[in-house]
């Protein structure tokens, strides 16, 4: 098993109560693990806690990036929610503790 966070770095976004959180992988072979293994299912499964809504998955071959799109995952978003991170910087962390198959 490897993390996410040995494989690429991570950065977050929002748009009222959707995050979107990005990996970008470090090289060629991290890539391919995080291509195959960091599904839309595992993402959801992490972030459950925290929303129910949709999780949506975009690869970015060119660029070795996925980009989640989590919807519902803000608390109503920056002028409603009641966290201390509105923005939900902090939720790119979350994405890099995601524990992966290394094969």
């Amino acid at each position: 098993m490897v993390r996410v966070y040995d494989l690429g770095h991570s950065r977050a976004g929002d748009k009222g109560n959707t995050s979107n959180v990005s990996v970008i992988a470090y090289d060629a072979r991290a890539w391919e693990i995080l291509e195959r293994e960091l599904t839309a299912g595992r993402v959801a499964r992490a972030y459950g806690h925290i929303t129910a809504g949709p999780v949506r998955r975009y690869v970015l071959p060119k660029l070795r990036a996925l980009n989640f799109v989590i919807e519902g995952a803000l608390g109503g978003g920056v002028t409603r929610s009641l966290a201390q991170d509105k923005h939900g910087k902090s939720l790119s962390t979350l994405i890099l503790t995601i524990e992966l198959p290394d094969r």
